[in-house]
C-alpha cells in the first residue's frame, strides 16, 4: 500500500492538512487527522460515568464529567499513539502501511516526539485530578497497561486483548468518577468493552496481515487464519452477552432489547469482513462509534 492510499483510506481530511507545514508531522503522531481512536477511548468512559451515575445526579456533573473525558481521552490517545510509535519506530519501518509515519521517517524527532508525550501526559494528569480519589487511583493504575503494550506484538499473538484491558480502563474511571468505586454493571461493561476491542481490533489488523508477518508482528488477525472471521463473531457476541449482564445485574434486565441496534451493527461487520480488502475491513472498525454509541444509550435505564 502507498503513502498515498494510506492517506486516502485511513486519514480524514480537515485540519491537519490546512495546519502549518511544521505542526503537521506532530499532529499526524497524535493521529489527530484519525479521530476514531478518540471515540472508541471516550465511549467505554461514557459507559462507566452512565452505569455507576447515582440516582438524581445532577445534569451539570454529569456534563461535565463528560466533557473531561473527551478532553483526557483525546489528549491520552494522542500520547499513547506518539509512545507507541516512539518505541515502534523500527518496526513500523518494515511496514508498508506505518513506514511513512513521522518518527519513524525521520519527520519527528524521537527527542521532540518524548518532549510532546510529556507535554499531552501533563495535560491528562490534570483532568485526571478533577475526578476524585477513588477514580485517579485506578487512573494511575492504568499506567503499566499503558506502558506494555507497545511490546505486546512482539511476545504473544493476542496484542489485541492488552489494548483491550487498556482502551476500555475509562468505563472503571468513569464509575469511580461518579459513585467512588467500580459497581458489578460497570465490572461487567469493562469485560465487553475488552471482547469488544478484541473484534474491532482483530478487523484492523487484517490490513497489516503480509507485512506482520514478514516482520514478525504478532496479531489476533494472523493468530485466528482462516477463522477470523469466527472469532470476532465470538467477540461481539460475548461483548453483547456482558453488555445485557450489566442490564441484569443492575436490575434492569427488562431493558435488554435495547442492545439490538448494538448486536445488529456487530452481526453486519462480522457478515462483511473480507481478509483481501484492506479499505473495507478498514471502513468496518472504523464503524464501530455507532455500536458503542448504542451500547452507551442502552445504560441509560441503569
Amino acid at each position: 500500500m502507498t503513502a498515498a492510499a494510506d492517506k486516502t483510506l485511513d486519514a480524514e481530511p480537515g485540519l491537519v492538512d490546512r495546519s502549518p507545514s511544521w505542526l503537521r508531522p506532530y499532529l499526524r503522531l497524535m493521529r489527530a487527522d484519525r479521530p476514531i481512536g478518540v471515540w472508541l477511548l471516550f465511549l467505554p468512559c461514557s459507559w462507566g460515568v452512565i452505569a455507576a451515575r447515582p440516582d438524581g445526579m445532577d445534569a451539570g456533573r454529569f456534563w461535565w464529567l463528560l466533557l473531561l473525558f473527551a478532553v483526557g481521552s483525546f489528549v491520552m490517545r494522542s500520547a499513547g499513539c506518539a509512545y507507541n510509535d516512539l518505541v515502534d519506530r523500527d518496526l513500523d519501518r518494515s511496514v508498508e502501511r506505518t513506514r511513512n509515519r513521522p518518527i519513524a521517517s525521520g519527520a519527528v524527532s524521537p527527542k521532540a516526539a518524548t518532549a510532546l508525550i510529556v507535554g499531552l501526559s501533563l495535560v491528562g494528569l490534570a483532568v485526571l485530578l478533577q475526578l476524585g480519589l477513588p477514580a485517579i487511583l485506578i487512573g494511575i493504575g492504568s499506567l503499566a497497561l499503558v506502558a506494555g503494550y507497545p511490546f505486546m506484538k512482539r511476545i504473544t499473538w493476542w496484542p489485541q486483548l492488552w489494548l483491550g484491558l487498556t482502551f476500555n480502563w475509562g468505563v472503571l474511571v468513569g464509575a469511580a468518577a461518579v459513585s467512588g468505586g467500580v459497581p458489578l454493571p460497570a465490572a461487567l461493561l469493562y469485560a465487553a468493552g475488552i471482547f469488544w476491542t478484541l473484534g474491532y481490533d482483530t478487523i484492523y489488523a487484517l490490513q497489516d496481515i503480509e507485512d506482520d508477518a514478514l516482520a514478525g508482528i504478532k496479531s489476533s488477525a494472523r493468530r485466528l487464519g482462516g477463522d477470523v472471521r469466527k472469532g470476532v463473531a465470538l467477540f461481539y457476541t460475548a461483548t453483547i452477552l456482558l453488555a445485557a449482564g450489566a442490564l441484569v445485574a443492575g436490575g434492569r434486565g427488562e431493558w435488554i432489547w435495547l442492545l439490538a441496534p448494538a448486536a445488529l451493527h456487530f452481526a453486519w461487520q462480522v457478515a462483511s469482513i473480507d481478509r483481501d480488502d484492506p479499505a473495507r475491513n478498514l471502513r468496518l472498525f472504523k464503524s464501530n462509534i455507532w455500536p458503542g454509541v448504542f451500547i452507551a444509550v442502552a445504560m441509560l435505564p441503569l
